[in-house]
C-alpha cells in the first residue's frame, strides 16, 4: 500500500445524524480521511439534498458535503428503526448530530443514552446558538446567522447595504471547527481512554472566523480600519480586477502603470498612514486611471510590476485556469443522477479519483440493505423491516448521458 493509499481514520466508524451542511461537512471530512461514515437520514432524506436545484435525489451541496459516506434511510420514531440507529450509535466512535437542543435526546439517541452504553463515543452536538442560552431553541440557518453575527455589517455594497455572502459560508465554517474539535478529541480518547461530548454552534463558529475584525471594532469604536489604501476592487475597460497596493513600493509601480505618477509624488500618499487617513480623495482618481485600461493590460503590466492582484473569474474561468489545470486543483468525477461534476481538492486529503468509493456521494438509502446486513440482518428481515416503513431503500440512479 502506498502513503497516498494510508488513510488515517480507516476502521473509525462514525454515525452521522445531521443534516444540511454544518454537521455532515465534518462527516465528510472525517469520511475522506477513510472513517466508516453511515448517513442516517430520515425516510424523506436529509433536507441538505434539496438546497438550491436538485438532480435526481442530491443537490450540489448534497453531493459536495456527504461524499464518502453511506446512507442508511431510517425512522426514528419507528420502535425498529429505533432500535437499529441504537444498535449502530452503541458501536459509533463518533457521532454527529445537529438537531435543535433536546430534539435528538426525545429521539433515544442523545448524548446521555448513548454515553451508558458506549462511555468512549466522541459525540458532536451543533446547533444555531448553542445548548443553553435564550436564543438556544429559535431557528438558526446559515442567512441568518450572517446577520446575527455581524458579518453582513462588514460586507456592504456601494450604498451601504449590509449584503449576504452567496454562499453557506458560516454552514462549511462550522463544519471545518467541528472537525477540529473532533480530530483532538479522538487523540485523547487513544491516550486516556475517555470519549466527550462536543457542543458548538453556528454562531460560535463565525464569531471565531471573525475574531480579527471583531476585536478592531472594539479597539476602533466601532468603525472600520481599512486593511490598507488601495486594496479595493476596480472596474477595467471590459471587466473587474481586484487590487492591492497597500505596501509603499506596491503603489508607486501601480500609479506608474495607471499612468498617474503624480500620486506617487503627492507627499499624503506616500506612506501606508497617509494612504489610509486620505482614502477618500485618493480613490477617486485611481479608479478613473484604472477604467481606461482592459484587464489583459491591467493584469500583464501588474504582474510585470509585481503589484498583488487579480481579474475577477467565475468558477468555468477557475477549472479553465492554465494554472488551476497544471497542478490539478479540480479533479472532474462522475456521479449517479448528475453526471461528471468537478471535486476541488480538500487540503491534507488524497486527490478525488474516478471510482473511489471516498469521493462518491449516496443515494437516500443507497446503503440501507448494505449496513443492516452487516448487522446481522437477512435479505428477508430487511424487506420486512421497509414493508412496515421502519427503513427505506433506495435503487441507483441512470447516470445522464
Amino acid at each position: 500500500m502506498s502513503e497516498i493509499d494510508e488513510l488515517p481514520y480507516e476502521g473509525l466508524k462514525v454515525l452521522d445524524i445531521s443534516q444540511g451542511v454544518a454537521g455532515p461537512h465534518c462527516g465528510m471530512l472525517l469520511a475522506r480521511h477513510g472513517a466508516n461514515v453511515v448517513k442516517l437520514e430520515p425516510l424523506a432524506g436529509d433536507w441538505g439534498r434539496r438546497v438550491g436545484k436538485t438532480y435526481g435525489d442530491n443537490c450540489a451541496y448534497g453531493m459536495a458535503f456527504n461524499r464518502g459516506k453511506r446512507s442508511l434511510a431510517l425512522d426514528l420514531k419507528n420502535p425498529e428503526g429505533k432500535q437499529i440507529a441504537l444498535q449502530l450509535a452503541n458501536a459509533a466512535d463518533v457521532i454527529i448530530e445537529n438537531n435543535r437542543p433536546g430534539i435528538t435526546a426525545r429521539l433515544g439517541l442523545g448524548y446521555e443514552t448513548v454515553r451508558a452504553a458506549n462511555p468512549k463515543v466522541v459525540y458532536l452536538s451543533i446547533s444555531g446558538f448553542g445548548q443553553t442560552g435564550p436564543n438556544a431553541n429559535l431557528p438558526a440557518t446559515d442567512s441568518v446567522m450572517q446577520a446575527f453575527s455581524g458579518l453582513m455589517s462588514i460586507n456592504r455594497d456601494d450604498a451601504g447595504l449590509p449584503q449576504r455572502i452567496n454562499l453557506l459560508a458560516i454552514d462549511v465554517v462550522t463544519g471545518l471547527y467541528g472537525f477540529q474539535a473532533v480530530a483532538p478529541a479522538l487523540y485523547r480518547r487513544a491516550m486516556k481512554g475517555r470519549g466527550t461530548h462536543i457542543k458548538t454552534s453556528l454562531m460560535e463558529a463565525i464569531g471565531a472566523f471573525q475574531s480579527a475584525k471583531m476585536i478592531e471594532f472594539e479597539l476602533e469604536k466601532g468603525q472600520q480600519a481599512p486593511l490598507g489604501v488601495p486594496v479595493a476592487m476596480f472596474e477595467a475597460k471590459d471587466g473587474y480586477l481586484n487590487i492591492n497596493g497597500r505596501r509603499d513600493s506596491h503603489f508607486a509601480a501601480l500609479c506608474q502603470v495607471v499612468g498617474v505618477p503624480e500620486l506617487a509624488d503627492n507627499p499624503k500618499y506616500r506612506t501606508v498612514a497617509g494612504r489610509n487617513e486620505s482614502e477618500g480623495e485618493l480613490m477617486p482618481p485611481l479608479r478613473t486611471a484604472v477604467s481606461k485600461m482592459t484587464v489583459a493590460e491591467l493584469s500583464e503590466a501588474l504582474t510585470a510590476a509585481d503589484v498583488l492582484h487579480a481579474p475577477v473569474q467565475d468558477f468555468g474561468d477557475y477549472f479553465q485556469s492554465e494554472h488551476v489545470r497544471a497542478v490539478e486543483a479540480v479533479r472532474w468525477i462522475g456521479q449517479s443522477g448528475a453526471g461528471r461534476i468537478p471535486m476541488p481538492n480538500i487540503p491534507g486529503v488524497r486527490p478525488a479519483r474516478e471510482g473511489d468509493p471516498m469521493v462518491h456521494a449516496p443515494h437516500l438509502g443507497e446503503h440501507s440493505r448494505e449496513i443492516l446486513s452487516e448487522l446481522g440482518h437477512s435479505d428477508q428481515e430487511i424487506d420486512a423491516l421497509a414493508a412496515k416503513g421502519a427503513i427505506g431503500l433506495f435503487a441507483r440512479p441512470e447516470t445522464p448521458a
